[in-house]
Order: C-alpha cells, then structure tokens, then sequence
C-alpha cells in the first residue's frame, strides 16, 4: 500500500495489535499466529499491528519479525498489516526494511532501547527509518520518545512517508497541541494500555481511532464499544467500562508487564490459546486467571 493509503487505512476504525503466539518451548507458533490473525480478520479491523507492543516486539528476536510480518500479512486477507519496529537507529532500519521486504503495509516506530534523548536526536532516529522504506510510517510518542509538536512539524516537512503519531504519554494538553499544529497532515491514534478508558478524553482532542489489546479475545466487545463511542451512545460506553474496562485495568494494575500478560490470558480463557508470554514478562496466576475469566463472562453478552 502507498503511505496515503495505509494512512487513510488507519483513520477509518478500530485498530488491534494481535498477540504472537508461542509454543511451550517460547518458539514462534506459526500456524496457531495464522490462525489468531485470520480470526481477528473477520471482526473488521481497519488494520492490525504484527509484532507490535502487545506482540511482544520487545522479546522477538529481529529475525523473527520478518516471519511473523509474512504469517500476518498471509492471513490478514484485505486487512493491512503494520510492522513494528525499533531500537536503534541501525537495528530499527534493519527491521523495517525486512519488514517492508516480508510485505507490510506500514510501520509502527516504537521507542529507542533504553536512552532518553534530545529532540534533535529524535528527529534523526526518526527521519533515517522514514527514509530508508517507501512504505508508511506512524511514530510512537511514549517513554523516551517524546516529539514535541515542533519536531512533529519539522519531520512532516522532511519526510513525506511519515503518516501517522500513536500516543502512549496521555498528556492530552499536548495532544491537542499536536494535532491543532499539524492538522490533517498526520493520522492520530490512541496507544495507552487499554487505550478504552481513555479514548472519551482522546476523542475530545481529535484523536477518534485507537489499538484496542481487548480486541484479541473480545473483539465483538471491543468493536461495540467503540461504535458507542463513534455514536456518543453514552450509555452504553458507560455500561462497558463499568461492567469490563475498569475491572480489567484493576485486575492488570497489579503487577507490571500485565498490559501484555492479560491479553494471552484472555485469549487461554475464551478457548483460543496463543501460548505464554517469553521472558521478562510473567504469566497470571491461577487466582487471577479466575478472576479475568468472570470479568469476561460477566460480559459475554456486552
């Protein structure tokens, strides 16, 4: 797909970022992925994020993704497949152009490995992925990745395939700054972990689409609560996050790398197994699996 393309793939709905799934050896499972990526393919995603965030970018190895970008993309059907890439500089170009090469529509640019960096810095990390691929890129504003609205600008300016700006921060005071800045020139999406009981604020601020992690195990579920929101049937948005959203940020909420680790768990619950979680994140235990299994049944009919 041509950058403008993917773009206007991404502002159309909901978004998700599909779990990669492992074998009990922590191997790629590539049948069980194929068939994770063709079930999600039916619930009408705008696009789907391969080796992204809650794909667990951070513990494949580079050599993985190209595999699990081609696994996606083959079962997706007419569903565009962005890839995740990142570290440094070299690495995230290295990524990016074997994604490209594997047949992703787009990229997702996620922080740099552990440096806090200046903005110059940023803007250079940014621009030579941009222009080492002719496919679209969307830039994660999160942890040690944060663009100012100013180098936003800037990089629009020098790098026409730099299509999109995730948010991760949540300082919704400069994401209107954003996109009152930049406009249309940049699609905006919603990246908080379960990015649902944000999304009323985000929506405010112009950005009116979003990667929802739920959507692996619930998508019904997650595609009529953002059609609620789309709708501003507050009711119903109301309903939901009373009845799921907020009991499952509680129940993440208690240990750190969770916004990951539910998600597989969701899926072991509803019958649809992806595997466990590699190393350093850690799978639920035997009392929260419990928990997060009446939480979803408790909603089945949402």
């Amino acid at each position: 797909m041509k950058p403008d393309d993917i773009k206007r793939a991404v502002g159309a709905g909901l978004l998700s970022f599909p779990v990669t799934a492992f074998d009990r050896e922590l191997r790629f499972d590539e049948s069980a992925y194929r068939r994770h990526v063709e079930w999600l393919a039916g619930f009408n995603a705008s696009a789907l994020f391969a080796a992204g965030g809650t794909g667990e970018f951070f513990s494949l190895n580079p050599r993985e993704i190209p595999a699990v970008v081609k696994a996606a993309k083959d079962a997706a059907g007419a569903t565009p497949i962005i890839s995740g890439t990142g570290y440094g500089t070299s690495l995230a170009i290295e990524i990016a152009q074997a994604a490209e090469k594997a047949g992703a529509d787009g990229l997702l640019l996620l922080p740099p490995y552990l440096m806090f960096s200046e903005q110059e810095g940023l803007i250079a990390h940014v621009r030579a992925v941009c222009q080492s691929v002719g496919i679209g890129v969307i830039v994660y504003n999160r942890d040690n990745a944060i663009l100012s609205a100013d180098s936003l600008a800037r990089l629009c300016d020098e790098c026409p395939n730099l299509i999109g700006y995730k948010d991760g921060v949540g300082d919704v005071d400069k994401v209107i700054e954003i996109t009152t800045k930049i406009g249309d020139r940049l699609v905006y999406v919603g990246g908080m972990p379960t990015h649902e009981a944000y999304a009323q604020a985000y929506f405010a601020a112009g950005v009116t689409t979003y990667s929802s992690a739920v959507f692996n195990f619930v998508p019904a579920l997650a595609q009529s609560f953002y059609s609620a929101l789309r709708n501003r049937d507050q009711a119903t948005v109301d309903r939901i996050l009373k009845g799921f959203f907020f009991p499952f940020v509680a129940l993440r909420n208690r240990r750190k790398g969770y916004a990951v680790s539910m998600i597989k768990a969701g899926l072991r619950a509803v019958g649809r197994d992806a595997g466990p979680v590699r190393p350093p994140l850690t799978d639920l235990t035997p009392e929260e699996m419990a928990a997060l299994k009446k939480i979803i049944e408790a909603n089945q009919a949402a």
